[in-house]
């Protein structure tokens, strides 16, 4: 039985499903843009959707929100201003905490960047993922790498000061150099955070049905190499898999996920993990997912996609599937704190990946080793129930 002495962090995630049009690669829960967008009734939906979920929270307070999608950047300043508003009126906020807003380039000009600002959206996630006009046509992106370079400079000069960008290599007829050149220019950009991860081509995708030519793992393994090098010679720590960071600007949200924090997820086919110290459990809700359907059933029981009570072996595993993609690790505490179980319950599986080399371990801090993360899969493996 897990055992809570007391609630980790919270956060909310909102998700915002529309694109203009779906990339091949996309496994995501989102959909083309339709010829009637239902901006408003759906900003309508998650507010009812909110006010359904807040008996779950009642007195936490919110430490970060994400609106990630699609592409919730082809919402309307307006909609998203009466979204905060609704947001601020029903929840407790921390004092200046981080409000990101993922944003593709194509989809934004100068005044609304600056609207957004205004707002006190304070990160922009810029999904550039080239600066390769040929490897963007190749993704089945609609920007051009002068739109990307655009979209950058225009939040600057809207006031951003925390910026994302997110590349992707390992693309289809990608070369090393070229995978290089996108790292240059994004650090000459010199924005406070920087994903970098491979291409995968996932189920249920156009790639997956007619999968393109890739270059070879072993080759992706060299340049993998040579772009962490790259982004650790510009100033760049990799705190996570496939994350680097200037120092003292990691994202708090995603960092929130990782350390097995809470979150509220409202949105079409949103997840969220909440914590309850008086059931002593840990649940997770997903919201149904299609958005015409979500539109009219969100804040009413079929709303609810559908709800599971972690096990306590459910909820080691999945601690573990989270922290040890984090370069630092964790210190030995948070396990009991977050999964309300002691840290016995998986030092066999730690004594195994020790004997193997893929975590350093002593009684404050857990760590993966850089074998560890290059086999991250086997090293999680050993922990599953």
């Amino acid at each position: 039985m897990l055992q809570f002495h007391a609630l980790p962090p919270l956060a909310l995630y909102i998700h915002l499903p529309w694109c203009v049009r779906k990339c091949p690669y996309c496994d995501f829960n989102s959909h083309p843009l339709p010829e009637e967008f239902p901006e408003t009734a759906y900003i309508d939906a998650l507010i009812r959707d909110l006010e359904q979920d807040l008996p779950r929270i009642w007195g936490r307070r919110i430490h970060s929100i994400f609106m990630g999608g699609g592409t919730p950047s082809l919402f309307s300043p307006e909609s998203l201003d009466r979204l905060l508003s609704a947001l601020r009126a029903r929840l407790s906020w921390a004092p200046q905490m981080e409000i990101t807003l993922e944003a593709n380039p194509g989809t934004v000009e100068q005044g609304r960047f600056t609207e957004f600002r205004s707002l006190g959206i304070n990160r922009l996630s810029l999904g550039i993922q080239s600066f390769n006009d040929e490897a963007l046509k190749n993704l089945g992106r609609i920007h051009s790498s002068q739109e990307a370079c655009q979209a950058i400079a225009m939040a600057h000069t809207a006031g951003f000061d925390n910026i994302n960008l997110d590349l992707m290599f390992g693309l289809p007829g990608q070369t090393e150099t070229q995978a290089l050149a996108d790292i240059t220019t994004a650090i000459s950009f010199a924005p406070s955070h920087i994903s970098h991860y491979q291409l995968t081509i996932e189920p249920h995708t156009y790639f997956y049905r007619y999968p393109p030519s890739l270059p070879s793992e072993e080759g992706i393994d060299t340049w993998q190499e040579a772009c962490q090098a790259q982004l650790t010679h510009g100033g760049y720590g990799r705190y996570e898999v496939s994350a680097f960071a200037k120092k003292g600007r990691q994202c708090q949200h995603n960092l929130n996920y990782w350390r097995f924090g809470d979150y509220l997820g409202i949105g079409a086919g949103a997840h969220g993990k909440i914590s309850d110290a008086m059931e002593n459990r840990i649940t997770r809700i997903w919201k149904i997912k299609h958005p015409s359907a979500y539109l009219t059933k969100a804040g009413t029981a079929e709303g609810i996609g559908g709800e599971t009570i972690l096990s306590p072996q459910e909820a080691a595993f999945e601690f573990m599937l989270n922290a040890l993609r984090l370069t630092g690790g964790f210190p030995s505490r948070l396990f009991q704190e977050r999964v309300g179980l002691p840290i016995s319950v998986v030092e066999k599986a730690l004594h195994q990946a020790e004997t193997l080399e893929l975590i350093e371990w002593d009684f404050q801090q857990i760590r993966p080793t850089e074998k560890g993360l290059s086999l991250l899969n086997e090293l999680l493996q050993l922990f599953l129930p």
